[in-house]
This record gives C-alpha cells, sequence and structure tokens, in this order.
C-alpha cells in the first residue's frame, strides 16, 4: 500500500461490505448455512409487523425499541437488504467518527489511519453489519456523543444519550464518567475545552472553606449546572420514547424491550460463566431477587473502573465496556463490538508492543474463544453432553478477558480527555527531564 489515505480506506471498506451483503443474498439462497443472522430475520419481521400497523411484539423474541423495528420497514417494502446496508453505513460511520475523535486529539494522520483499520478491517465489525446486526448503530451514536462532549454540546450529547439508552439499554453503564466529566473546572469557558485533573480539581474546590463550611455548599460542588442539564434531559428524552413506546405497545413493550434484560435467565449456550447454572436451574421458581443478584460483581467491578479512569473517558468506557462483557449474564459475539469500536480510541495511548504483549492478548483472546467454540461445535452440531466442558472453557474465557483487560490498564498512558497525544509526551519526557 503505497500510502495511507483514509478516504481510500473508507471507499474500500464501502465496496468490501456491498460485496459481503450480495454474497449473503447467494449464501442464504444456495447453502444449508445462512450468511443473514437469526436476529435480522426476526427484526425484520417486527418491522413487516409494524409495517401492517400491528405491534412488532407479536414476532416472538423481538426485545428490541419500536425504533429498531421502525428504521427497518423498508425491509418489506423495498427490499430485504435494506437494514443490512443501514447497518454497514453506521458500520462505516464508526470507522469515520473514530478518525475525527482520534484527530481532534491530535493524534499523528498515519497512527490515526492504522487505529481506523483496526474497526473497519475487523472480521467481528464487517460481519456484524452485513449479516443484518444492529449494533453498529449503536457503536455509531456512542461515538457521536463523545464528539459532542468534545465539541461541548452538551444538550446534543443529553440528547443522543437519551435516546441511546432507550434504544439499547446497555449505555445506561456510562452515565456515571460522563455525568464526572460534565464540571466546570473541565469546560473553561474562555476557552477550547481541556480537561484537567478530575481529583485534583475536586480536592482543590473541596479544601476551599466555603466548600466545606456547609452541606448545601458541597452538593453545589457535585450538582452543577452542566450535570443537573445533561441528567434532566437525557432522563427527558429516555423518559419520553418509552413513554411513547408504552402508550403505543403497552405491556408488551415494557416486558420485552427493558424488563426481561434484567431478570433475564437464559439456559441456550453462550460465553458467560453463568450460563451452566442458568440451564441446570431452568424451569425451577427462580426468585427475581436472586436473578438480580448476579448483577452485583458487575456493579461492583464497574464502580472501580469509573473512579480509577473516569477523567480519561475514551479509557474509562473501553474498561467499563469489557469488564461490563465479561460479567454479564449472557455473552454472545455481537457483544464483542461493543468494545471494538472503543479500542481504536485508545490504542494511540498504549505503550504496549504488538511484538510482545500485543501478540500474547490477541493469541489469548481467539486462542479461549476458538477452545469454546470447539466445545460449543461438539455440542450444538453432534449433540453430544460436553455442558460441564464448555462451562469450563467459558471459565477460562472470562479469566482470559480479566488478564487482557488488566493488561491494557497496565500499559496505558492515562490523559485527560481532551488532552491530544502530544501534549501527554511532551508531558512525559517533561517529568523524566
Amino acid at each position: 500500500m503505497r500510502s495511507l489515505d483514509f478516504t481510500s480506506l473508507l471507499l474500500f471498506s464501502a465496496i468490501f461490505r456491498v460485496i459481503l451483503i450480495i454474497y449473503g443474498e447467494w449464501q442464504d439462497a444456495h447453502m444449508e448455512v445462512n450468511y443473514t443472522d437469526v436476529d435480522y430475520l426476526v427484526f425484520s419481521d417486527a418491522a413487516s409487523l409494524m409495517a401492517s400497523g400491528d405491534s412488532p411484539y407479536k414476532r416472538t423474541t423481538y426485545r428490541y425499541s419500536p425504533l429498531l423495528a421502525f428504521l427497518l420497514i423498508p425491509n418489506s417494502l423495498i427490499h430485504r437488504s435494506w437494514g443490512k446496508f443501514i447497518f454497514s453505513a453506521s458500520d462505516l460511520l464508526v470507522g469515520y467518527f473514530i478518525h475525527f475523535i482520534l484527530q481532534q486529539r491530535k493524534v499523528p494522520r498515519k497512527l490515526c489511519n492504522y487505529c481506523v483499520m483496526t474497526w473497519l478491517f475487523n472480521p467481528f465489525t464487517f460481519t456484524i453489519g452485513t449479516r443484518g446486526n444492529c449494533e453498529p448503530v449503536v457503536c455509531a451514536m456512542i461515538l457521536w456523543i463523545i464528539i459532542c462532549l468534545m465539541k461541548g454540546n452538551l444538550l446534543q450529547s443529553a440528547f443522543w444519550y437519551g435516546l441511546i439508552v432507550h434504544f439499547r439499554i446497555y449505555p445506561i453503564i456510562y452515565a456515571i464518567p460522563i455525568v464526572l466529566v460534565l464540571d466546570p473546572n473541565f469546560f473553561p469557558s474562555n476557552r477550547k475545552p481541556i480537561l484537567k485533573n478530575w481529583t485534583a480539581a475536586q480536592a482543590e474546590r473541596l479544601n476551599d472553606g466555603n466548600c466545606l463550611c456547609s452541606l448545601h455548599n458541597l452538593l453545589k460542588c457535585i450538582f452543577t449546572r452542566k450535570r443537573l442539564m445533561f441528567g434532566m434531559v437525557s432522563a427527558a428524552v429516555f423518559f419520553l420514547f418509552t413513554g411513547l413506546s408504552y402508550y403505543l405497545y403497552g405491556w408488551e413493550f415494557l416486558h420485552e424491550a427493558l424488563l426481561y434484560h434484567l431478570t433475564r435467565t437464559d439456559p441456550r449456550h453462550n460465553f458467560s460463566i453463568y450460563f451452566y447454572h442458568i440451564y441446570l436451574h431452568y424451569g425451577y421458581d427462580i426468585s427475581v431477587m436472586e436473578k438480580l443478584i448476579s448483577f452485583l460483581p458487575q456493579f461492583m467491578v464497574q464502580l472501580v473502573l469509573i473512579f480509577c479512569f473516569a477523567k480519561d473517558l475514551p479509557f474509562c468506557l473501553f474498561a467499563q465496556t469489557v469488564a461490563f462483557v465479561a460479567f454479564n449474564k449472557v455473552i454472545t459475539a455481537q457483544y464483542f463490538v461493543w468494545f471494538f469500536c472503543l479500542l481504536p480510541l485508545i490504542l494511540p495511548w498504549s505503550k504496549m508492543k504488538l511484538k510482545w504483549d500485543g501478540m500474547l492478548c490477541i493469541l489469548s483472546w481467539m486462542g479461549a474463544q476458538v477452545h469454546w467454540l470447539m466445545w460449543g461445535y461438539l455440542l450444538e452440531f453432534k449433540g453430544k453432553n460436553v455442558f460441564l466442558e464448555l462451562w469450563v472453557a467459558s471459565l477460562v474465557f472470562h479469566a482470559a478477558n480479566v488478564f487482557i483487560l488488566t493488561l491494557v490498564i497496565r500499559h496505558h498512558r492515562f490523559s485527560s480527555f481532551f488532552l491530544g497525544l502530544k501534549d501527554v509526551k511532551s508531558k512525559n519526557v517533561a517529568k523524566l527531564e
């Protein structure tokens, strides 16, 4: 490759995805194993029901916002691959947003393009959209929220955050780090936003006698105007779309799109360490409290990561997402896309070398996954009773995720959200001198 031109990368990626969509149509028509994701058929059926004036929740296993079904109504009016093109376009938009964010953070052009390639040419990402999974839409919206925060567009970021939490509930885990970033010390009115050290800024304010003199002033330090505005606007948007959906589709929507994910007990084998326990106890009367208790390890890990890394927002979101997926009750391959879209944002700040630790991370993650897939194949296609072995493989995969996240944290150069890569390097040089 003569030069790494971002426009050429984006164009090639677009052509490649169109070819995959066309190939997928051929494979679906001529081969026993379909290329199209089963979830895409669920989306399409729900969209067809909505187009005919019916409830999308009449389609069994449709557990998403009505907005997704509405987005795919042209599947039954124009072409069944409409949604795949929408999702693949969102996939390309993610690449564009990654490039924009890295440029804003002063990453050199060549390094920036290499980072974008880790998204555009990742087999997990380019197959997700072309097979008909909606996760690229979610990833694009999350990156757009980061861009809005970088530009200081508080209302826009709050609107899109409220919308994305309604659309796909998992980004609720990003609420606390975003709110922590919205401190007036982080956004000086007289210049471009450059984040200060959050802990230092808070300590300075809390050491002020005016802050410590009363609970009222202490609360003023925490509940700032920007934080309250973000919280109120995002909550209003969330409840607006949720309330409208409830008005249209009633309890079916509330249960399938929201409550189901809190008390979900899925006996099917998946990467989660919980699947075997759920499988053994499926059909028994499990209390809601028992179902919710599995969120406790997730919640504790999330809090630790947030309060350790919140000032480095992209890294915090990445670490949160990896941990959230690793500790989740259900893990499927599409969940990996949630943190793959954030990975390019932190690569320029990593001291990890590809030749050694980087390759160790890649081989550990891929090896643990292939090991799991081997047992999954024996169970799914050969009908062998290997549930226990598959559960052990899930434990190994979980350990690999925790090990890799630990390595990534140890090799990361922490920096404030809006501090450029060059600024971070110059500060490190100054410390050495």
